[in-house]
This record gives C-alpha cells, structure tokens and sequence, in this order.
C-alpha cells in the first residue's frame, strides 16, 4: 500500500501525518508512507486544497484531518 500525505508543512499537515503512521502503525498494516511538499506534485493529483491523503493514487481527504477510523476504513480495517 502506498500513502502520500500532500502538503506544504503546516501545522495540519504535520497532524495528518502523524495521525495516519499512528494508525497504520496500530492496525499493523504494511504501508510505505512519503510526506509531497511540492506544490506542483500536489497539483498533480487535482489537489488544492492540503493537507490532503492519496492512498494507492486515490484522494481520499482533503482540506481537513481525518479522524482515525476514516483513516482505518481506507486502510481496509473494520471499524468497531
């Protein structure tokens, strides 16, 4: 599974990522996680609002943090 975090380093985007590998963490799955600062690679992605979360290359949040079993749902996970 591959997951990109996009956005420029702001506060939002520093929790984004934080709270998506906590989560993969804790549901053990396998993910490699790379934070995109580029403005351009974001705009790639149809992108304009950040922090955003593209999973395997699909926008699955954008402009706002998730909550973690938003998170865990695009995981796969079962949310209880």
């Amino acid at each position: 599974m591959e997951i990109k975090i996009l956005g420029p380093g702001c506060v939002n985007c520093q929790k984004v990522e934080k709270l998506v590998r906590e989560t993969v963490a804790e549901a053990g799955v396998s993910a490699d996680i790379e934070k995109v600062t580029d403005i351009m690679k974001i705009a790639k992605f149809g992108v304009f609002g950040t922090p955003a979360v593209v999973i395997d290359g699909q926008v699955k949040s954008v402009g706002k943090i998730p909550k973690k079993d938003e998170i865990l749902a695009w995981l796969g996970q079962n949310v209880q």
